[in-house]
């Protein structure tokens, strides 16, 4: 395998954009010094399907993308220019929305227990007292008397409007309703709001149903293709969706090595808590770099900032230091309530294996859930985290210690309990987290993301240094992104939010005004809006009707997701469209005006940071991704956002005038990462440390003994100090620097090494 220097994140579209479309921007990212094109799911997915997670048959390359002589084709170009392809697998779950579409599990729900696909499945076959598949798709229970037996077709389906699901042989009729029908069938449709499911889901989403991957079978059922694809030199790595969901990720991993070889890179969509380290154990290049994005986008945050934005977000009334009990109640509530099914199977499983049962069990899972602070804690390196939790839990709550002991007892004599309590533990960090308390705060929303712990505001640059250099040593080829298909912001737009930690007073004198002058329903609602509407709004104050559906589209799944006055299942109508009225009235109103002015004071900050952070993750350690358009200035929000086609045309041109700053910087490092890959790779990371009145402003490395990062943060406090005396002592040696074209040696002042943009690469040239 060619080494991995870079990849540049690709969202692969049957509708408009595929192999095909990816070979003919091949030419381009070759110029801009890509090592590996890094593309989402390849597989066949649901049709229509825009983002190739609902994989239903993962046993083929879709189609609609171009088919395995498409990816050949694809491969072979790549492969000409000296770049390579790694590709998003996801091994957990597969898209059951239309059964038809998904034969596996056609299978199961026509033949019940004796299909050859039912232990390919996590299916709860203990819910339904006659052992069926409880399908929870109806509106509601009722529906069932309104299914009907179609026979147009090569076998009679059960159908109810768009809803088809197959009949056992020999169980139709020929006088029997529907209803009748559907009592023969080895499953049972139920209503959705029942909240019970008869499988394991991704986290909440019925739509995705697990896999058993412990199961060799399974595992190489699903993996024969993805073996090819290495084994015949298409890819050169993968990157694996989600293995927390798994029932054993580290025996799913080291599978997965066997399979692909010593030499196939893979890195893990893990999300580690601030301080949770990666097991070393796992035989992975490392995770696919939440943590990276964090430190990296934290140390551009002004700690100054942290106690006036915290005033100014407490002055809707809540309570900021209450935010850790909020987000331990919420996962709680995420247990009992979301994933209420998910917590009652848990049950069963230990009262079946402890004999015992107690009737505060659901709320002492719940409790314990909620101390757990990552994603699952059964990798070796975090064997103390389940009981410390345990610990924390009893001293909060005496009344479940019996519960809590029946509990302990099971995890520790039966693996399907240990297993399912991690299971769930991870998605009701995702609901509660990711999901819910990230669209409620609004002190600061650039911290609301993956990875990140929004309490903690930003990072200090010792402990970016001490981090940095961690990764260096122990994950030298982890992933590090800025961002990602699930980020919550895309990453200008989260460097412009994070501006306003520099001028808090100036922010809040702002937002003060426009609440008190737009009276918006919810203070709180609109104070988490108006920063998103600020990170993406335009630099000339016009608001295009594609710009204002998108931000009407994010405010809906924004409230939605907070769940504070209406959500996904009970939209409350009154309330989401006196939110959009609201937003109307932001837009086109003097509050539009005057986030225009603000912008001319603060949009060059705001480029100053989001070239400073696409350069430290561009050179620090790790492998770096380019999310697919992130080289030019770009306003993405959450998905379904970030995923618009790009204007490859726009970039080409960017690329080859060189005259705008980001391209340049995007440029220069991958093609300095391409000419020194041991540097990067396998060099050591050392800060540099500036002198001067301003040297807490210069954030500096090295790389190896050849290549020298330095960039600015804080840029609105130089505003009328300027640098000064402020210098940054350079290696012995003489050094050019790649963007700006400098040469230097000895103590630099500052001044003359920003004087072209606020960062600087630079390489050893001599000495």
């Amino acid at each position: 395998m060619d080494r991995v220097l870079s990849t540049y994140r690709l969202q692969m579209r049957g509708d408009c954009f595929t192999f095909a479309d990816a070979e003919n921007v091949l030419d381009y990212l070759d110029a801009l010094g890509v090592s590996h094109l890094y593309l989402s799911p390849i597989l066949t997915a649901a049709q229509g399907s825009t983002h190739g997670y609902d994989v239903t048959d993962p046993t083929t390359v879709a189609h609609a993308l171009g088919g395995p002589d498409g990816l050949a084709r694809l491969s072979a170009a790549a492969k000409a220019r000296g770049m390579g392809l790694v590709v998003d697998i996801v091994p957990n779950h597969v898209g059951v929305d239309s059964p038809a579409q998904n034969a596996w599990w056609w299978d199961v729900l026509t033949h019940g227990r004796e299909s050859r696909y039912a232990p390919y499945f996590d299916i709860d076959w203990d819910l339904d007292p006659d052992h069926r598949i409880v399908l929870p798709v109806l509106g509601s229970d009722d529906d069932v008397a309104d299914l009907v037996v179609d026979r147009s077709g090569d076998e009679p389906v059960l159908r109810l409007g768009d809803l088809a699901y197959p009949i056992a042989p020999g169980t139709a009729g020929q006088d029997a309703t529907g209803a009748q029908v559907h009592d023969r069938q080895g499953y049972r449709l139920t209503g959705w709001r029942n909240g019970i499911c008869g499988y394991r889901r991704f986290f909440s989403i019925t739509s995705l149903a697990g896999l058993r991957q412990e199961d060799r079978a399974v595992f190489e059922a699903t993996h024969a293709e993805v073996g090819r694809w290495v084994a015949d030199g298409l890819v050169d790595g993968v990157r694996i969706d989600h293995p927390d969901g798994l029932s054993d990720p580290a025996g799913y991993l080291a599978w997965l090595r066997d399979l692909l070889g010593d030499d196939a890179w893979i890195v893990i969509e893990k999300i580690l808590a601030v301080d949770e380290p990666l097991d070393l154990s796992l035989p992975v290049a490392g995770t696919t770099g939440y943590d990276a994005l964090r430190e990296t986008g934290g140390v551009f945050l002004d700690p100054a900032g942290e106690a006036p934005l915290t005033d100014l977000y407490e002055s809707t009334g809540v309570v900021y230091a209450s935010t850790p009990a909020e987000a331990r109640r919420l996962k709680a509530r995420a247990v009992t309530d979301t994933l209420g099914s998910e917590l009652a199977r848990l049950h069963r499983t230990v009262t079946g294996a402890t004999g015992v049962d107690h009737p505060q069990l659901p709320n002492a899972i719940a409790a314990l859930l909620s101390h757990i602070g990552v994603y699952r804690s059964d990798y070796p390196s975090l064997s103390l985290v389940l009981p410390v939790a345990v610990e924390e839990t009893v001293a909060e709550r005496p009344d479940l210690a019996e519960a809590l002991a029946i509990l302990c007892t099971a995890v520790t004599m039966n693996r399907e309990t240990s297993v399912r309590l991690q299971q769930l533990c991870g998605a009701s960090t995702a609901k509660s987290m990711e999901d819910c308390l990230f669209y409620r705060d609004a002190r600061l929303v650039s911290l609301n993301e993956v990875g990140n712990e929004p309490e903690k505001f930003g990072v200090s640059t010792a402990e970016f240094h001490q981090r940095a250099d961690a990764r260096a040593r122990l994950w030298p080829s982890a992933m590090t992104a800025l961002t990602t298909h699930d980020t919550k912001r895309g990453e200008d737009v989260r460097a412009r939010i994070g501006v306003l930690s520099q001028v808090p007073a100036l922010w809040a004198q702002y937002v003060e005004a426009w609440l008190e002058r737009t009276s918006p329903p919810d203070s709180g609602t609109a104070m988490f809006l108006l920063q998103n509407v600020f990170g993406v709004w335009p630099v000339d104050g016009t608001v295009t009707p594609e710009l204002r559906e998108r931000l009407h589209g994010y405010a809906e799944k924004a409230i939605r997701e907070a769940a504070l006055h209406t959500t996904w299942n009970d939209p409350d109508e009154t309330f989401e469209s006196a939110v959009h009225r609201w937003l109307d009235t932001v837009l086109d109103g003097p509050v539009g005006a005057e986030l225009t002015r603000l912008l001319e004071q603060l949009d060059r900050h705001a480029r100053s940071d989001s070239l400073g952070q696409k350069l430290v993750t561009l050179t620090a350690p790790g492998v770096p991704d380019v999310y697919q358009g992130t080289e030019l200035w770009e306003d993405s929000l959450v998905d379904p956002d970030n995923r618009r086609p790009v204007d490859y045309a726009e970039r080409r041109a960017a690329l080859e005038a060189a005259t705008h700053p980001k391209i340049r910087v995007v440029r220069e490092a991958l093609h300095l990462r391409r000419e020194r890959p041991d540097a990067f790779l396998s060099g050591d990371y050392r800060p540099v440390l500036a002198g001067g009145a301003a040297a807490q402003h210069v954030l500096a490395f090295t790389r190896g003994a050849e290549v020298l990062t330095a960039v600015t943060r804080h840029s609105v406090g130089l505003t009328e100090s300027g640098w000064g005396d402020t210098t940054l002592p350079l290696p012995a040696g003489e050094w050019t620097d790649r963007i700006g074209g400098g040469r230097f040696s000895g103590s630099v002042p500052v001044s003359e090494l920003f004087a072209d943009l606020p960062v600087a690469l630079l390489e050893r040239t001599n000495g």
